[in-house]
């Protein structure tokens, strides 16, 4: 069935039961009780046939990325960061072959988002670790040294709102990519970022386009947490700081670095480019064996100012044009269909509306659709006949975060699946055992908590899964436990897959 009809299709359906979703009650895997400590048993996971998973290391706080050196040992990214307020030192460790841990780098700037390997040139020239992250601060893309040594390559970006400095990964060409999310929901700074706590420390923060934009003059008005006034309004619109409104017709400057966008540098941090934007939070990027570039993408939630219903997380090729650069549709468009269609309106809500007088351009069409919610983040593509599935894409679904994000009536995500991206079908790999879906802290079991990222091993014969561990959801919000996190490994024992 064509991408098109399909999504119509779904619009539709989501559109006939708006009315019996309002009245049923919210059920998010992290809606539960956690007592720890956290229990690890690979036989609560269930896979295909012929593959097993072990537990590689545990009692980790909040892992993020796994990479591996020259020599092929594996090494783990500690955030340092959790939503719900937990804050701490973002790490570096080198995982032993006995499951222990050795810290080999510490930072200042948290949450460290990922990790990736840069090869040695030759004998003698050993590699070096880059990491991106940073919300206390401005982001940063930073190099690590196997000894420890870290150099600041890139900095200032824009991560100091609700998403951060994301990825990153190494390109055939010898880049060093990542992603950048973007500082709101929506485009409008509102009282969900209040509630994040970035809008009032950083008050004249905003998104930042990557090109010029001419606005179509929406705005929100909510009461102002600024003034110490209960009666007091603020009227705000999009990629302006809070209590700023907009007229139609009204251009933003583009600049770089930007908004939701993938950027590029060169390895010793110079050169930095905009390969792609329009992004909401490009969170996960791998390179496939023929080269191509695949993002996943954290979709809209049902929160803020400018709240928007049931769109899926995405997975994107992305594809650099050589006249343009590509837009691919945030803050008015899902997937390709505009956010002006039926169906994106929560139920009680008003409708998005539209931010943009012109598109800058026309958004393509993603490779899949993934769970509502369901936190699609880090992603690595099959290579190996060994391990099977060859250039199948492989994504780690952290869980939804309801009700903050918005309503789910089940558990979604917490598992990894994998994407035939020449079908455009999602098969699930890595889920846990028991009767309904969710994290193993809903389930009471010892299986996954919240997959955050995979990567494969550098023979390609084991997948690596980042675990980072418990985070129920309270009545104030996240309650992350750290501690809680795993790294487990997948083979293939036998057989084909």
């Amino acid at each position: 069935m064509p991408f098109a009809l399909r999504t119509a299709l779904a619009l539709l359906l989501v559109a006939s039961l708006a009315g019996c979703f309002r009245l049923l009650p919210t059920k998010g895997g992290g809606m539960t009780e956690f007592g720890g400590p956290r229990r690890v048993d690979s036989a609560d996971v269930v896979l295909p046939a012929g593959y097993r998973i072990e537990a590689v290391a545990t009692g980790l706080a909040f892992p993020t990325g796994v990479a591996f050196d020259d020599d092929g040992r594996a090494y783990v990214t500690e955030a340092g960061y959790s939503y719900g307020g937990f804050s701490s030192t973002p790490r570096l460790l080198r995982v032993e072959s006995d499951g222990r841990t050795t810290e080999v780098a510490v930072g200042d700037n948290p949450p460290w988002n990922g990790v990736a390997f840069y090869p040695g040139s030759g004998p003698g020239q050993a590699g070096a670790f880059f990491v991106a992250g940073g919300h206390e601060r401005p982001g940063q893309v930073l190099r690590i040294t196997p000894d420890g040594e870290t150099t600041v390559l890139v900095d200032g970006l824009p991560s100091l709102g609700d998403h951060h400095t994301n990825g990153p990964a190494v390109g055939p060409d010898g880049w060093l990519y990542f992603g950048q999310g973007t500082a709101t929901n929506a485009g409008v700074v509102g009282l969900d970022n209040f509630a994040f706590g970035w809008a009032q420390e950083h008050p004249d923060f905003h998104d930042t386009p990557c090109r010029d934009v001419t606005l179509a003059g929406l705005n929100r008005t909510t009461p102002n947490p600024l003034t110490p006034d209960e009666g007091d309004r603020a009227t705000t619109g999009a990629f302006v700081p809070f209590g700023t409104s907009t007229e139609a017709g009204q251009v933003i400057p583009g600049a770089l670095p930007c908004s939701g966008a993938v950027m590029r540098v060169r390895p010793d941090g110079s050169g930095l480019e905009l390969v792609a934007w329009g992004f909401r939070n490009p969170f996960g990027l791998a390179f496939a064996p023929d080269g191509a570039l695949y993002v996943t993408e954290n979709q809209y939630d049902v929160r803020g100012s400018r709240p928007v219903f049931g769109t899926g997380d995405l997975l994107w090729r992305v594809e650099p044009q050589p006249e343009t650069i590509p837009w691919y549709g945030w803050p008015d468009f899902w997937g390709g269909v505009p956010l002006s269609e039926d169906g994106f309106e929560a139920p009680g809500e008003r409708a998005p509306g539209t931010v943009l007088q012109e598109a800058p351009g026309h958004p393509p069409r993603p490779v899949v659709v993934l769970g509502v919610h369901a936190s699609a983040n880090g992603l690595d593509v099959s290579r190996e006949v060994a391990f099977g599935y060859e250039g199948d894409a492989f994504v780690a679904e952290f869980g939804d975060m309801a009700p903050g994000t918005g309503k789910v009536l089940a558990p979604i995500g917490y598992r990894v699946v994998r994407v035939d991206v020449e079908a455009g079908t999602v098969h699930e790999f890595a889920a846990n055992k028991g009767e309904t879906n969710g994290p193993a802290s809903w389930l009471g079991t010892g299986g996954l908590e919240r997959p955050v990222a995979v990567r494969f091993s550098p023979d390609g014969r084991a997948l690596y899964v980042v675990d980072f561990g418990v985070m129920t959801i309270g009545e104030q919000g996240p309650e992350p436990r750290p501690g809680t996190g795993v790294l487990w490994r997948i083979t293939l024992d036998g057989g084909t897959p």
